[in-house]
C-alpha cells in the first residue's frame, strides 16, 4: 500500500554537520577543508579571527577548528573564546603543529592535521560529543 502523496516532493538533502575552519594559511585551509568534505561535513572557513567571528555571529556550528596563531599569536584563542560564548554551543578545537602552551594552563583540544584518520576522527567525536551534551541539557530541562 502506498503512502498518501502529500504535495511536497521528498526532501533529499541531508542535514550535514557544519564545521568552521579557520586558518590564516591558504594551503592548509584549501586542503583540510576538502579532507573535511570528503569525510562528509558542511565546511565554512575564514582566513583570520576577524572574519571567524563574524560567521560565529551569522550561522551556527556543530564544531570550530581554528588554527592557532594567525594575525595575532593568539589570534585562534580568540576564536575559541568567542565560539564558546554562542548561545548554541559548538564544539571547539585548535589546528595546530606543534604543542605551546602556558604552563599551569587548561589545554585545549588540539589536533594536529598531518594526520588525516586522526583528524577525522577527533572530529567525528567531538561533534558526537557535542549533541550527546544538548541532549543531556534537553533531557535535564522540566
Amino acid at each position: 500500500m502506498r503512502a498518501p502523496h502529500s504535495g511536497k516532493p521528498p526532501s533529499r538533502e541531508l542535514e550535514l554537520a557544519r564545521v568552521l575552519l579557520v586558518d590564516d594559511d591558504l594551503t592548509s585551509r584549501l586542503t583540510l577543508k576538502a579532507v573535511l568534505e570528503a569525510g562528509g561535513y558542511n565546511v565554512d572557513s575564514a582566513a583570520s579571527a576577524a572574519e571567524a567571528v563574524g560567521k560565529l555571529d551569522e550561522r551556527q556550528y556543530e564544531l570550530v577548528l581554528s588554527d592557532l596563531q594567525m594575525e595575532s599569536p593568539e589570534a585562534g584563542l580568540k576564536v575559541i573564546a568567542h565560539a564558546r560564548l554562542m548561545d548554541y554551543k559548538p564544539a571547539t578545537a585548535i589546528l595546530t603543529t606543534y604543542h605551546n602552551r602556558q604552563p599551569g594552563a587548561k589545554p585545549p583540544v588540539l589536533i594536529k592535521p598531518e594526520d588525516l584518520p586522526g583528524l577525522l576522527s577527533k572530529v567525528a567525536d567531538l561533534i558526537s560529543q557535542r549533541a550527546a551534551r544538548i541532549v543531556h541539557r534537553q533531557l535535564r530541562q522540566p
